[in-house]
């Protein structure tokens, strides 16, 4: 291979990772929670009783029937029965229909907070199961919350 196309491929190589870290000056470095203090990703020794856990009150909620296109909301409360900050960094759902709102700022050791999830049974019809899952600094790293709800049309009532 010819030696001025090896520098040539040297040089772009150099200017693609350059350009790559240049792009994050001025962006605040975040952690994501769940290698904040979690004994699977901290380097440190971390005592798994100083890690923080998440207790829900109830991880299941049936809405029962519904009227097909009715949208319902559950709030699913929780404590932190941990001993450091709950940090929760993400909560994803199994489909589009649902949607969460949850604590964005660390949640203090016997402190509370809620999930709210809204079910929208838009077009959908019968029994609908859903899953909820939360991400957090805890161990394990993830709760997985569930849904119910029994899709009528408004003839069926």
């Amino acid at each position: 291979m010819n030696r001025s196309l090896i520098h040539f491929f040297a040089i772009l190589l150099m200017s693609g990772l350059i350009s790559s870290c240049s792009s994050r000056k001025g962006k605040e470095a975040t952690i994501p929670a769940n290698v904040v203090g979690n004994a699977n990703t901290d380097i440190g020794k971390t005592d798994p009783e100083k890690l923080p856990k998440i207790e829900f009150e109830k991880d299941f909620h049936d809405f029962g029937k519904i009227i097909q296109g009715e949208k319902v909301t559950f709030a699913f409360k929780f404590k932190n029965r941990g001993n450091s900050l709950l940090l929760i960094s993400s909560v994803s759902t199994s489909c589009g229909c649902t949607v969460s709102d949850f604590p964005k700022d660390p949640v203090i050791p016997g402190g509370s907070g809620k999930i709210d999830v809204r079910f929208d049974s838009g077009s959908k019809r019968g029994p609908q199961n859903k899953t909820v899952t939360v991400f957090a600094n805890t161990q394990p790293n993830s709760t997985n919350l569930h849904i119910k709800a029994m899709v009528m049309l408004p003839e069926d009532k």
